[in-house]
C-alpha cells in the first residue's frame, strides 16, 4: 500500500495503517531528534510526541505533499524546544552555582562531554541551530534537496545556498577547533 493511501486510511481511523506509517518513519524521527539532543531517552520522547502531534493533525495534512518532511519538521520543532528547555535548566543551575558557594557546577560540562562523543558531530553542534538542521537533514539523514526544501518550506535553491553557507561556517569551526578533521575530510 502506498503512503497516500495509508494516510487516508489512518485519517479514517485505521490503526494498522497508522502503525505502518509509524514503523516506516520512526527510525528517521528518532535519529533526527537524537542529532539535536544527543540523548537517546529524550530523542525517543520527542519522536513519540512528534507522532502523537502528527496523528492529531493528520486531518490537516496536505496529502499532495510528502509525509516524511512534514513529520521531521514537527520533530525538529519539538527537539529545538526540548534543547532550549535543557539549556535554560543548565543556565539556571549555573547561576545558582555562582550564587551558592560550594555547589558543584560541573553538571553542564559532564553533559557536554557525553553529548560530544564524535568530533564531527561536535563541530556541527557549534553551529547555530539552522545550520545544524540543514546539515543534519542533507548529510546525516540523507534527505534529498527536494524533501529538505519541502520540510523547511523554502525553494530548492534556498536549501542549496543555506547548505553552502552552513558548510562554509563548519569549515571555519573545524579549522579553529578541530584541525585533525581537516585532513580526514580533505578541507
Amino acid at each position: 500500500m502506498d503512503e497516500p493511501e495509508l494516510i487516508q486510511r489512518a485519517r479514517q481511523g485505521d490503526g494498522a495503517a497508522w502503525e505502518e506509517l509509524v514503523h516506516a518513519h520512526q527510525e528517521g524521527a528518532f535519529r533526527f531528534a537524537y542529532l539535536f539532543l544527543g540523548d537517546a531517552g529524550q530523542a525517543e520522547d520527542v519522536a513519540q510526541e512528534a507522532f502523537i502531534r502528527a496523528f492529531r493533525s493528520l486531518d490537516r495534512f496536505d496529502s499532495s505533499r510528502l509525509f516524511r518532511p512534514w513529520l521531521l519538521s514537527i520533530t525538529a520543532n519539538l527537539a529545538k524546544n526540548q534543547r532550549r528547555s535543557i539549556h535554560r535548566y543548565l543556565a539556571a543551575i549555573s547561576r545558582m552555582g555562582r550564587e551558592t558557594p560550594g555547589l558543584e557546577t560541573g553538571l553542564e560540562s559532564g553533559i557536554e562531554n557525553r553529548l560530544d562523543s564524535q568530533a564531527l558531530w561536535q563541530a556541527v553542534r557549534q553551529l547555530d541551530p539552522n545550520d545544524q538542521q540543514i546539515i543534519y537533514l542533507r548529510y546525516f539523514l540523507d534527505l534529498p534537496v527536494a524533501e529538505t526544501a519541502e520540510m523547511l518550506g523554502v525553494a530548492e535553491g534556498t536549501v542549496k545556498s543555506r547548505l553552502h553557507r552552513a558548510l562554509s561556517r563548519l569549515r571555519q569551526v573545524i579549522e579553529q577547533h578541530f584541525p585533525g578533521l581537516q585532513e580526514e575530510f580533505g578541507m
